[in-house]
């Protein structure tokens, strides 16, 4: 996705936003173009208050002067704008490409509104071209990524399951988990494999997002296109 159209989709996005709002502010490069704008409507005037997804998002949010909360403070959202790393028609997606799927879920569960900003490459008929990111405890973990692949089998999936390593080393979330990437081609059945995967003691969170999103905002070069559910 060029800046370009980064900065179009967060430009549309930003019409969303209103005095008083308590928003939930999701992780990715997108997000990044959304809180910059953000930031000049707080200075500007807008009063909001955010709750981050991922320490990067801390870290930027409160160098660009947007006010921070918790979800324990403040009970809901009132929207949360966010990425994703595949959309299917359903407006059902696949996020966690950037480590932060638990926390990005929590906030999303909790917000009464989820928009999700992204190019038309994310767009696909069907979910599953990207890998799905899975949260894990760290404890015996490679027991819980081979239960993963069995119980995934039982219903007809195949494929491979991978540890997420960042230059040779362990990824680790912000929450002192561990990423396993998982393969298994296009999904037809999304929310089955969701439920399957978080019935597996271990698993924490999955990346599928299932009856979450309420619109998308496609960034285009010659401008937005907007999807509703």
């Amino acid at each position: 996705m060029s800046d370009k159209m980064k900065i179009v989709a967060a430009q549309e996005a930003i019409k969303n936003v209103k005095d008083k709002m308590k928003l939930g502010l999701g992780t990715g490069s997108t997000v990044n173009e959304f809180l910059k704008i953000l930031s000049e409507k707080v200075k500007g005037g807008l009063d909001i208050v955010g709750v981050v997804t991922s320490e990067k998002t801390r870290v930027l949010s409160e160098n660009l002067g947007i006010p921070l909360t918790s979800l324990s403070t403040v009970k809901s959202l009132d929207l949360t704008i966010d990425g994703a790393d595949e959309i299917d028609s359903d407006l059902s997606l696949i996020k966690g490409g950037g480590g932060a799927l638990l926390r990005e879920k929590i906030v999303a569960y909790n917000s009464k509104k989820l928009i999700i900003i992204a190019d038309k490459s994310k767009i696909v008929s069907k979910l599953g071209d990207f890998t799905l990111p899975i949260e894990v405890s760290s404890y015996e973990h490679e027991v819980t990524s081979s239960r993963i692949m069995r119980k995934l089998e039982s219903i007809g999936y195949e494929g491979s399951i991978k540890l997420r390593l960042i230059n040779d080393s362990i990824f680790v979330t912000d929450g002192g988990n561990l990423i396993y990437d998982l393969s298994i081609g296009l999904i037809s059945e999304p929310y089955i494999v969701e439920q399957l995967l978080n019935s597996i003691p271990g698993v924490f969170e999955n990346g599928l997002f299932i009856n979450l999103t309420d619109h998308v905002i496609i960034g285009e070069e010659e401008g937005v296109k907007i999807i509703k559910k």
